[in-house]
């Protein structure tokens, strides 16, 4: 990644950010637009938070050991959504 992405990446991400906070929405709006959401606590009982890159946060799914992201949003109420599954490197390879 070039220096040039990496601030690219950088802008896209807060005016992701932006966006998403600029109207918080509530939990059962989430659920409707992106399906499963989880709050503080059960974001915590159901993964382990490994990184923040806002507006997203890397997890690992306690369930199966899965790696992946979910998109949040500052709130209040501060809720995760939109999980996605990060795609081992190596199935990547093969594609």
């Amino acid at each position: 990644m070039t220096d040039n992405d990496a601030e690219l990446l950088v802008q896209m991400r807060r005016v992701l950010a932006a966006v998403i906070n600029a109207n918080p929405m509530e939990r059962e709006g989430l659920e409707k637009a992106f399906g499963s959401v989880w709050d503080t606590d059960e974001l915590g009982r159901d993964f382990e938070v490994l990184d923040f890159a806002i507006p997203l946060v890397v997890v690992r799914r306690k369930a199966d050991n899965a790696l992946g992201s979910l998109f949040f949003q500052h709130g209040p109420p501060r809720l995760y959504f939109w999980w996605e599954a990060h795609e081992p490197e190596e199935r990547k390879a093969a594609a």
